[in-house]
């Protein structure tokens, strides 16, 4: 096993590396930025070094600084998380150029996968379904004639970009225009590369991925589908594993589909196959994500593989133990995003100080998370302060559990999307699975605050930081609403009266 192993990231995925890699016997190195002097990573990281402005342009994003710092260490590997520079094929050059291995898949089969286009044509070649749409990237020309051959609605696509920058549903031919205008200049600012092309949009579709890992002695597996059709500008806010309504004999073809693509471009480590799916089980491929997901951990929990742990071993020369019929699906996880932002202004960021915060716990509730009373939410990184995960033995009792594991979550100091998660977890249409991208944009009543029951948990802590106010003689400021709170509630002393 690598003896130190330097962490080019984060937040909670920079936390759970540094775990996996402590429970692997290997020393960690953390970088971190000047908003993150105080941040978890940087705490349970054995060793930890300064890279910069708290901007990831100046940060995260510089490969010299990172190179820098791994040399500096001493460390032998680099687990570069997701995001930042996790699917930059230039870094991994630099890591096989300074002997330093880069935990994840080679720099070929991140540059064939990176750009949307190649990655189409290598589906194609390996006779993957695909959308319909253009062969490759279209000029202004062009994609007005294609919009109109394959029909509307479309999608225009970044050739070069994910995370729903460069995209727009365009209905008719009237905005096709204005949304070619915007979609080329967001992923030239986005990707620094505007070329796009333009795909048929699959009606009511779901989203639908597979995780694949793979090592370097030429195994390939999959380790089932997460459905993560809940989604707000693009962006997954819940994932469940496995797939509500989808038959063994599609998850069986989605798989091998997603094993066949991931080794025309000789993969290795672990890496997800993303597909849309139609309402009847008809799929397409989307793109192939090299790096690990942030919905990794709903995967772990349903086959019992620790998929982060196997990406370092991986990269360390091991091969699989065992073979895909060894593999099985044990009950049923959902994942929660828990952000600091406001569902009812269009899920804008809430930045701010953490004035307390308290995860839910118990059997089958998992918390990945990087933040704690007093930590302060900055504007300069994406607005996620954890995952919240549960399992149970079914969805019903999942869902379940997750609804009642949100009402334990307390987080004072900034809005966050907690009340919007527990009413997605209690609305009838999601509890029957019946899910589309478009979920959110259908029930826009989901984002308005409505009647909560106060949990006592929440009451407790509104008490705790009105008490803390009383011992230093303050009653001002945004800590006196909860302070209120608690007296309104009938609260007096710590005991519920």
């Amino acid at each position: 096993m690598f003896k130190k192993i330097l962490i080019a990231n984060r937040g909670e995925i920079a936390v759970r590396i540094i775990r996996a890699c402590k429970e692997l016997g290997a020393t960690t190195v953390a970088v971190y930025s000047d908003a993150d002097r105080k941040s978890l990573h940087v705490a349970l990281a054995d060793e930890a070094y300064h890279i910069g402005g708290s901007a990831p342009a100046e940060s995260y994003l510089v490969i010299d600084k990172i190179i820098d710092v791994a040399k500096k260490s001493g460390a032998e590997a680099i687990h570069p998380g997701f995001g930042f520079l996790s699917e930059n094929e230039k870094f991994a050059k630099r890591c096989e150029k300074e002997k330093i291995v880069f935990i994840g898949p080679s720099a070929e089969a991140i540059r064939l996968m990176g750009d949307k286009i190649t990655a189409r044509n290598i589906a194609q070649e390996a006779k993957v379904p695909l959308v319909p749409g253009s062969d490759g990237a279209v000029s202004d020309v062009e994609a007005p004639l294609v919009a109109d051959k394959i029909g509307y609605p479309v999608m225009i696509k970044a050739s070069a970009g994910g995370g729903g920058k460069g995209m727009r549903l365009v209905r008719n031919k009237e905005d096709f225009e204005s949304s070619l205008r915007m979609a080329k200049s967001e992923a030239r600012s986005s990707f620094g590369d505007d070329s796009v092309f333009v795909e048929r949009f699959v009606e009511e579709p779901r989203h639908v991925e597979i995780q694949i890992i793979a090592d370097t002695h030429g195994n390939t597996l999959y380790l089932f589908e997460r459905e993560c059709s809940i989604q707000r500008r693009h962006q997954k806010v819940i994932e469940e594993a496995p797939s509500p309504g989808i038959s063994a004999k599609t998850r069986k073809k989605m798989g091998e589909v997603a094993v066949r693509i991931s080794k025309a471009v000789n993969y290795s480590g672990a890496g997800t196959v993303e597909f849309i799916m139609d309402q009847k089980e008809n799929f397409y491929f989307l793109e192939m994500n090299t790096r690990v997901q942030v919905e990794h951990p709903v995967t772990e929990m349903i086959t019992g593989f620790d998929i982060v742990k196997w990406m370092v071993r991986i990269a360390n020369g091991e091969k699989l133990p065992f073979k895909q019929k060894d593999l099985s699906i044990n009950g049923w996880a959902v994942e929660c995003r828990v952000y600091a932002e406001d569902p009812e202004t269009n899920f804008m960021p809430s930045p701010g100080l953490l004035h307390y915060v308290k995860a839910p716990t118990g059997p089958g509730i998992r918390d990945d998370s990087s933040i704690y009373s007093g930590y302060e939410v900055t504007s300069f990184y994406d607005p996620m302060l954890s995952k919240l995960v549960v399992w149970a033995e079914s969805r019903e009792a999942a869902i379940d559990k997750m609804a009642s594991a949100l009402k334990e979550y307390i987080v004072l100091g900034v809005k966050t999307n907690i009340g919007f998660l527990i009413r997605v977890m209690n609305n009838d249409v999601f509890r029957e699975g019946k899910l589309d991208t478009g979920f959110i944009e259908k029930h826009p009543e989901l984002l308005t605050a409505g009647e909560v029951d106060i949990e006592p948990a929440i009451i407790a802590a509104a008490l705790a930081v009105g008490n803390a106010e009383e011992s230093t003689g303050s009653d001002k400021g945004p800590q006196s609403n909860w302070k209120l709170l608690g007296r309104k509630a009938g609260l007096s002393g710590g005991t519920l009266i």
